[in-house]
């Protein structure tokens, strides 16, 4: 049995899942059946052990944390509570047995060991990272909560960007995030259905509490945005068609998009604003009645009198197609907007 660890998202190729980093190690486990595997100087990120035993292969990922705070300017958190909730390995999750409100954060995941959805949600803007150049710090959701305070995040980053589906958060990052929100710090939401459920972390395990907006604290005063619906399995995946080109004129840059424009193909689950939006929220693109009439996608911004600027993407699978050629401009417009003082 062999691993090779690799980097996620560095590679070109759309059939790769990154480039191998490190030498290939034969493991041989000891008495407890655990084994090491040694971790260079390597740029923080997402990575996967790749093992194979024979003809078979299976992958475990991790988040590799910088070595000190601030190395890059810009944080990103993988959505890792989401991960192992959807991850229905030993039936241990509420989408398969709702009887259960623990998941434990250990298991591997089912299959061939990648989170669930982790190509089409996760890999596209891990290659849209890698290939832009842009350097950023990466920590899973356990990581975020760790922070000291808001006031240390917005010291050390001018943006925070979920690039995932971050449904699951505690109180803990519920509260850190929306400080440094309030302090004028930029967000940056790439999927949709944030913020949803409150959990609590117990080390290994989450718990499932609530929905936030059921605890008066509504994820659309946050996100700009909040969750309408899934496809059911039967709604098709549309454009987006651009209602704020002369809203955010930076954002459509060079692209060639103006308003009734239509670019990329979304759905799965959505977003749109509430009256519980803050009052700047502007709408940028929409998907008008995507799964039926009153349900549709909004892509929103909005800014604060504490300068902070706030994009919610209200597609799920739009950070997945971050690397898309049409789509890596706006990605790219994005990430200027929100790291530029």
């Amino acid at each position: 049995m062999t691993v090779q660890l690799l980097h996620a998202g560095s590679a070109r190729s759309r059939t790769s899942l990154g480039y191998a980093v490190g030498p290939p190690a034969e493991l041989r486990p000891g008495p407890g059946g655990e084994v090491g595997v040694r971790l260079y100087d390597w740029p923080s990120g997402v990575y996967l052990a790749r093992v194979r035993a024979g003809s078979r292969v299976r992958y475990a990922p991790f988040v590799m944390r910088p070595r000190r705070f601030g190395t890059a300017r810009v944080a990103v958190v993988v959505p890792t509570f989401t991960w192992q909730a959807y991850n229905f390995q030993g039936r241990d999750s509420w989408y398969v047995d709702p009887t259960v409100d623990t998941v434990d954060l250990t298991r591997p995941f089912v299959g061939y060991g990648l989170p669930p959805h982790f190509r089409s949600y996760d890999l596209g803007f891990l290659r849209w990272l890698a290939a832009s150049g842009h350097a950023a710090d990466f920590y899973s959701d356990s990581d975020l909560g760790g922070f000291r305070s808001a006031e240390r995040l917005a010291e050390v980053y001018d943006l925070v960007v979920f690039p995932g589906h971050e449904e699951y958060v505690t109180t803990r990052m519920y509260d850190l995030i929306e400080d440094y929100r309030d302090l004028g710090g930029n967000l940056a939401f790439l999927s949709a259905n944030n913020f949803f459920w409150r959990v609590v972390y117990k080390r290994d395990s989450i718990v499932r509490i609530a929905r936030w907006r059921d605890l008066d604290r509504p994820e659309a005063a946050l996100v700009g945005g909040q969750y309408v619906a899934w496809n059911e399995n039967k709604f098709p995946n549309v454009p987006y068609v651009v209602t704020g080109a002369r809203l955010a004129p930076w954002f459509f840059d060079g692209t060639g998009l103006r308003n009734d424009s239509r670019f990329g193909n979304y759905g799965i689950e959505i977003d749109s604003a509430t009256p519980d939006s803050p009052r700047s929220t502007e709408v940028l693109a929409r998907a008008n009645d995507v799964f039926g009439k009153g349900q549709s996608a909004e892509m929103t911004y909005y800014e604060t009198p504490k300068d902070a600027r706030v994009f919610a993407a209200g597609a799920i699978n739009f950070g997945g197609t971050a690397d898309w050629p049409a789509i890596s401009p706006l990605v790219e417009n994005l990430w200027r907007h929100l790291t530029t003082p």
